[in-house]
């Protein structure tokens, strides 16, 4: 089961519903979301956790660059899911290798 895999949920505002919230507390899943404007009641969430998502974001917009990529050129997800390791080390190259 993924919940046994999985600690935390990172998500939007877009995924502050009750139901959701529900499923993952009974997942035993922490919800790491922050309240909507508009909710009564604001839940609280951790502030450090969340930063985490905007670093994953970043990184699939520094991912679609590749047009490749984004409209999913390849036939086969082995090709596809090899593409995208390429341009992943690609990507990690400068912050390893100094000139």
């Amino acid at each position: 089961m993924i919940a046994d895999k999985v600690e935390a949920l990172l998500a939007d505002k877009g995924y502050d519903a009750d139901a959701i919230r529900e499923e993952l507390a009974n997942a035993e899943v922490e919800a790491v979301i922050p309240a909507k404007s508009n909710r009564r009641e604001p839940i609280p969430h951790d502030r450090e956790k969340y930063r985490w998502r905007n670093l994953v974001e970043r990184l699939f917009n520094k991912l679609k660059n590749w047009r490749r990529i984004a409209t999913r050129y390849d036939k086969t997800k082995e090709s596809y899911l090899g593409f995208v390791s390429l341009v992943s080390v690609l990507q990690w190259i400068p912050f390893v290798y100094e000139t």
